[in-house]
Formats: C-alpha cells, structure tokens, sequence
C-alpha cells in the first residue's frame, strides 16, 4: 500500500532573515517596562522639583511621539509610536535638564532626537548612537546656560552648583552627605539625582530579564575601582568611590542608557567590555578632562564601537579555531 507524505503548501512557507528564534518579548512590551521602570524616578523628580518637573516631563514625551508620528507619516511608513520606544527617548530626554529649564529647551531636544537621531537613520533599531544622549549633547552645545551651572536645590528655591563640580573643585559650595546623595535630595537634572529611585527600576529590569546585569555592573564597577585608585587626593587607593558612584548620572546612564538594544553589544563578553569602557572613559572625564560629569560621552563613544566590540567578542564555535571561525 503507498503512504501518501502531507506536503505543506508553499503559499504558507516564510522566507525570513535570521535570527528564527521566537520569542514572548516584543518592542512594546520592552519598553513599556522600561517606562515602568524609570515610574520611581519620575515621581521622586516631582516630589523634589515641583509640578514643573512634571511638565518638563510631559513636553519631552509629547514631542517625541509627536515627531515620531509626524516623520513617520510624511516619509510613507508605519506609525509606531505606541510601542512605546519614543516615549522612552522622551522622557529619558526631560531626565536630562535640570529642573529650571525651559520647556522649548525639551520640546527641540526631543524632536532633535527622534527626527535627526532616530528617524534619519532609519528608525527604531537603525540608529547607531543613543538618540536622547545625542540629543542631550546637542543641547548642551547650543543652549549651555541652561544645561550647565547652577541647577535647583529640591524642595527649595535656591540654586547651587552639582556634587560632581564641588568635589572637581570647579564650583565653590557645601557637599551633601551620603544620604542626601542616595534618596536624591541634592541638585541636579530631574532623573538622575535619586540613586535609590533609580536602583529600584534597574532591579526591575534585571529581573524582568528586559536588560543584562553585565553592562551596568562593569560599568558601574569600573568607575568605583578607578576613582578609588586615582580620585583622591592625598595620592593613589585614598578616592572616595562610592560619591563618584551616587553622585552625577552614573546609575541613570548605566541602567537605562548604556542598556540601549540598538547601540550596545549583543553578545555576554561584549557587554562586558562596553562597560568597562564606559567606566574608563568616564573617569577620565571626571578626573582629569574640564567636565565634572562624563557618562553620557562615554556611553556616546562606546556606542561608535559596538559592531568591532561585536565582531571580536562574537562566542568561537566549538571545535573551530577563532582564525578560521
């Protein structure tokens, strides 16, 4: 008797690029968590700053999809602004400016990065750079009154200068305790003053398993070890490496931005190396370039090298020498 082989219809056959995995994770629901996440931060920035943070806030998120939205309709494509990725740009963006700055300041900012950053290049998993860190550095080039110098003193109506630039000894003032710096009571931009806020979302996205614990744990770990080393200033071993870790945006940059998808590595030992580059390339800002703070240049530069950091540290296959794989 002939056996009949149920042949599958070509018609159903896909033909797709690698990788073939699937998976439960999709854009959307990354980073809306990555929104949930940034939530502690964002409401510790209001308790401290005032209702005007909160509008900052806004503004950054609205122009960012907004733009999105208007980029993506003019060039003929989809409009995929509630997957959320936008409004992560945007609201990482408003974490960026201190609390007095203009709403216009934000407003550009973020249109900056979605339309020049983002979208020129092809959109979401097309830019090679972080688009808020590119955008941040673009501000900070064209308007830097209102990115730099005094920024308000939470639950206060004065101004005074970051911990970073009186510890650097290029601001004159008072430095806050430990405490101050690890609840965020201490001035700064709205999102990174807060370590304890934002630990508390990094931990989620660890444990969400929505970021790797290798890039901010190096990244993190590098700048403690190097400003232990060469920070202090009765000589080496005598730096002060948890200020340097509490202080600036250090846990901001290393949770939330050097963990970008798109411009880091995508292989475990990579991401290690992203980090320690990171840390270096920040301390040496911190410690002997004219800028107190330094994560988001570095987090800009390293992003530069992602795909040769990709291609030396891609895993050799078993049995297979590294020359020859």
């Amino acid at each position: 008797m002939e056996e009949k082989t149920a042949m599958p219809s070509l018609e159903k056959l896909v033909v797709a690029s690698s990788p073939h995995i699937r998976a439960e994770e999709t854009v959307d629901k990354l980073m809306w968590q990555v929104l949930v996440a940034l939530l502690p931060a964002a409401v510790v920035s209001v308790y401290f700053f005032g209702f005007r943070s909160l509008v900052l806030m806004a503004v950054g998120v609205a122009s960012a999809v907004l733009t999105e939205a208007l980029v993506q309709k003019a060039l003929g494509k989809e409009v995929t602004v509630a997957d959320g990725s936008a409004a992560v740009t945007g609201l990482l963006l408003a974490f960026n400016v201190p609390a007095d700055a203009p709403w216009w300041l934000v407003a550009i900012g973020a249109a900056f990065a979605i339309a020049v950053v983002k979208q020129t290049f092809g959109g979401l998993g097309a830019n090679f750079v972080n688009p808020a860190l590119a955008a941040r550095a673009f501000m900070l080039a064209a308007w830097p009154q209102h990115m730099t110098g005094k920024f308000p003193v939470p639950l206060d109506s004065v101004t005074a200068a970051t911990p970073l630039a009186i510890l650097k000894g290029t601001a004159a003032g008072t430095l806050p305790s430990y405490l101050d710096l690890f609840i965020g009571n201490v001035g700064g931009v709205l999102g990174e003053t807060s370590a304890l806020a934002l630990l508390v979302g990094g931990a989620y996205l660890i444990w969400q398993k929505v970021i790797d614990w290798r890039t901010p744990v190096s990244f993190i770990g590098t700048v403690a070890l190097l400003t232990w080393v060469f920070g202090g200033k009765g000589g080496l071993l005598t730096g002060d490496p948890l200020y340097h870790v509490l202080a600036g945006g250090l846990i901001l940059g290393a949770f939330f931005m050097a963990t970008d998808y798109v411009t880091s590595p995508i292989t475990p030992k990579g991401r290690l190396i992203f980090g320690i580059g990171c840390g270096f390339i920040t301390v040496l800002i911190r410690l002997w370039g004219g800028y107190p703070e330094g994560v988001s240049y570095s987090i800009l530069l390293m992003n530069l090298v992602v795909p040769f950091i990709d291609r030396w540290a891609v895993p050799r296959v078993y049995g297979v020498s590294r020359a020859r794989a």
